[in-house]
């Protein structure tokens, strides 16, 4: 008997052994209250929890194969799986399919979203590019950082989708951010954004993309139109104060009031049935996250690694104040979702994998690069 139990002790560890327990478990504490929202908001409908489940063990199986990948070889791979990811995005403009345009790819079993995968694809390639030489980066280092940058956001704008688009841009700015880039080159990409911001608005943004902005500004222009999401989920965030309504008892999410209560507005669904309490204890988890990513990425002990785990938790850090700012219309409504709480495919197992990835060099600290 001690034998089996010693050899079933030997097995755990050996399957754990690349993965951040500390990380792990607060990964999956997430995508518990993510299953238990999806749950009360998609009218206690099992088969929707399971399809997401299944996404999330999928998600799981790929972050534990990527933590048993060293660094090096996630860095040898690197070009291949950003041209792999750019090949997608030119595929899905014309095959796409979307209400507000091309963002999936039917697949037949599930639709894939190309654009999420460059959260991850793309903090690679920047951080291969700039390890290759000298810290802070050169000039040309920068300038093709920059077109490494701007490739696939330009063909995420163009299918269109914006909010994903800018994250996409913001996870590869990050990696010059940590590798040392000159403020003066932020404050003038600020400065060609806000200068270009009014041709974009005539030619670039879409009907509805100008809604959202307008309804951002001034909601009650028309709050039984397009202002009817942000006033909606205000709502439902004050109406759960500090304990919440109780699970399954929001009145918002449950009469309907609430839009895309599964996707992109869920978290106002957590807010209004579990309150300040819930949303606390969510926020924790999600710091609590980005802080690991971060402490990782300050023990790595080669550029790349160090450049590439400190963006994915910078990044994972935008995507919840973006989209926690949009719930709370404190942000324009952009299309994005809530890791791990928002129902989808692509971009759990896109986020799992890039702990995956956080967790490789995690356990593989010894690994030294450029």
């Amino acid at each position: 008997m001690r034998t089996i139990l010693r050899w079933l002790l030997d097995m755990i560890a050996r399957f754990t052994r690349t993965l951040d327990l500390p990380l792990l478990a607060a990964l999956l504490a997430l995508m518990g209250i993510g299953l238990a929202v999806l749950y009360s908001a998609g009218g206690k409908s099992e088969a929707l929890v399971m399809a997401q489940a299944s996404r999330f063990v999928i998600g799981l199986g790929v972050m534990w194969l990527l933590s048993r990948v060293s660094p090096l070889q996630l860095r040898n791979w690197t070009p291949l799986a950003y041209a792999a990811t750019i090949v997608p995005l030119l595929i899905v403009l014309f095959i796409g399919q979307g209400r507000h345009g091309g963002h999936w790819i039917n697949l037949g079993v599930f639709y894939f979203q190309p654009a999420e995968v460059l959260k991850l694809s793309l903090p690679m390639m920047v951080a291969w590019q700039l390890n290759r030489g000298p810290l802070p980066p050169s000039f040309r280092a920068t300038v093709v950082a920059m077109v490494l940058i701007g490739l696939p956001t330009g063909l995420v704008l163009l299918q269109p989708d914006l909010g994903t688009a800018l994250l996409v841009g913001i996870s590869g700015a990050f990696v010059l951010y940590l590798a040392g880039l000159s403020w003066w080159w932020f404050v003038a990409a600020a400065g060609s954004i806000a200068v270009a911001a009014p041709a974009a608005w005539f030619w670039m943004f879409m009907p509805y993309q100008k809604d959202r902005i307008l309804m951002f500004l001034d909601p009650e222009r028309d709050p039984l139109g397009a202002g009817w999401n942000i006033i909606q989920s205000k709502i439902a965030i004050g109406g759960g104060g500090l304990t919440g309504k109780g699970w399954g008892d929001g009145s918002q999410s449950h009469l309907n009031y609430i839009p895309e209560h599964t996707t992109d507005f869920i978290f106002a669904v957590l807010s209004e049935e579990f309150g300040w309490i819930g949303v606390a204890i969510t926020l924790g988890l999600y710091l609590f996250v980005v802080g690991r990513c971060l402490w990782v990425s300050a023990q790595a002990r080669d550029g790349y690694s160090r450049l590439l785990t400190g963006a994915l938790g910078l990044a994972f850090f935008v995507y919840v104040v973006v989209n926690g700012g949009m719930v709370a219309g404190m942000l324009p409504v952009v299309g994005v979702p809530m890791p791990l709480l928002s129902y989808g495919g692509t971009s759990a197992v896109s986020l799992l994998a890039g702990m995956g990835v956080v967790m490789a060099v995690r356990a593989h600290r010894p690994v030294h690069g450029h």
